[in-house]
């Protein structure tokens, strides 16, 4: 996964299968909204208030409408609890953080919460609501809390496809490779192949096993060609990532492409993880114009601005732009210490980029990076460990980063080469 998002599909049972992406983002680093969860004292407090986007929008439209009705509701109900609030609730929220993921936006990750409000505390919410509070716990790096939830939630409905989907990731960000991989498994029963096959795909990959959780991926895309398409460029970007692990350019030049055509197609379809992927992908190639043409416009989000100002700062080296790429520079500097003083980490690994590409600090740059290692363990995690190690001249600060590669078996050429030239200097 690229540093800063976490991705998955909304999946339930075969019956009522959504697109559409349900899932905390820690890798590409975007800022949740976090504070204390409140309900209204009165019908005229304002619960939260959803800011305006693009003019006419559906699925802004269809959240005005949900809050709307969520308000209406009799004064009874709303005090009681009832089954109608929660759905509705649960309803309002899902289309928050779904928004929020289409489009960059992590205020809405913190109106999704302040719909959940009366449950929140709860020690036991309901499921609905246990569901959404583990992604949006997952979302500000809260993974314990996030698994608690989704424990939970499984020994109450062990059927409950999208538990285990989200469970599995927030196990694979954790470093837990294996783990992931068994929580990915009863997926075979609950949903789609196309669905289980990414799941245990991504997680296999990340085990020495990238050959057969290529194919194995390849083969249901194939099958079920006609899925969801925001299901198809979530397996799509994963497939990607799986070739450029096992140094397959072309193809995973290919599955980007896809991806990124069907991402197109509509604003629901629109995926600010692609982006940062690609872009990351892109970076290692050196064809920055493509990167800057592909980001420009893309300001709002943490982590593309970075790849962006990366891709500036690399052409303007090159002669083959202006200076502009400093205003995004101190631009990002000013979040990253915006989001420090919210006490939010969520951007460590970004910061670390930031710090050891663009500003040259490499010793600051370890540091934040040891730090996102302590939470976050994927390999684009590690990758920041390693070069800021090399660039720091602290070889053996990087000692917990090459012995999970190890015990892990991941096949990364990036990491690989870096893990030679950190051995070459210790000896």
């Amino acid at each position: 996964m690229t540093s800063g998002t976490q991705r998955t599909p909304c999946s339930f049972p075969r019956q009522s299968l959504v697109g559409g992406i349900v899932l905390g983002w820690t890798v590409l680093g975007a800022t949740v909204v976090q504070g204390e969860a409140y309900r209204p004292n009165s019908d005229e407090e304002v619960l939260e208030q959803v800011p305006a986007a693009s003019s006419g929008d559906p699925r802004l439209e269809e959240i005005r409408e949900l809050r709307q009705r969520l308000t209406s509701l009799d004064p009874v109900l709303q005090q009681s609890s009832s089954g109608e609030e929660v759905a509705i609730a649960a309803a309002l929220a899902r289309r928050l953080v779904k928004f929020g993921r289409s489009e960059g936006d992590p205020r809405y990750f913190g109106y999704a919460q302040a719909a959940l409000a009366p449950w929140w505390e709860q020690t036991e919410p309901p499921s609905e609501v246990l569901l959404l509070r583990a992604t949006l716990r997952q979302n500000r790096h809260d993974f314990a809390g996030a698994l608690e939830d989704l424990d939970a939630l499984l020994v109450r409905e062990p059927h409950n496809s999208q538990a285990w989907l989200t469970r599995a990731v927030v196990q694979q960000v954790q470093g837990r490779p294996g783990a992931a991989l068994e929580s990915c498994r009863p997926l075979r029963q609950l949903t789609s192949a196309l669905i289980a096959a990414a799941c245990e795909a991504s997680a296999a990959s990340l085990l020495g096993r990238g050959e057969a959780g290529y194919s194995q991926l390849q083969k249901a895309l194939a099958w079920q060609g006609r899925a969801d398409p925001s299901i198809r460029i979530w397996a799509l970007t994963g497939l990607a990532e799986i070739a450029v692990r096992l140094g397959r350019t072309e193809a995973a030049e290919k599955h980007f492409s896809q991806a990124l055509a069907e991402s197109q197609q509509g604003p629901g379809l629109r995926d600010v993880y692609l982006l940062g992927a690609y872009g990351d992908f892109l970076l290692d190639l050196e064809r920055f114009q493509e990167v800057a043409g592909l980001l420009r416009g893309e300001e709002a989000v943490d982590a593309l601005l970075l790849r962006l100002a990366l891709a500036e700062t690399a052409l303007s080296e090159m002669g083959m732009a202006d200076a502009s790429y400093q205003s995004h520079v101190t631009e990002l500097e000013t979040r990253f210490a915006a989001a420090r003083r919210r006490g939010d980490e969520t951007h460590l690994g970004n910061e670390a980029r930031l710090r050891l590409h663009l500003l040259g600090e490499p010793i600051e740059a370890l540091e934040l990076a040891l730090r996102n290692w302590q939470d976050q363990k994927e390999p684009v995690d590690a990758r920041w460990v390693l070069e800021a190690a090399l660039e720091a001249g602290r070889a053996s600060e990087a000692a917990p980063v090459l012995e999970w590669i190890q015990r892990t078996g991941l096949e990364d050429p990036h990491l690989e080469a870096l893990a030679r030239r950190l051995r070459e200097v210790k000896s």
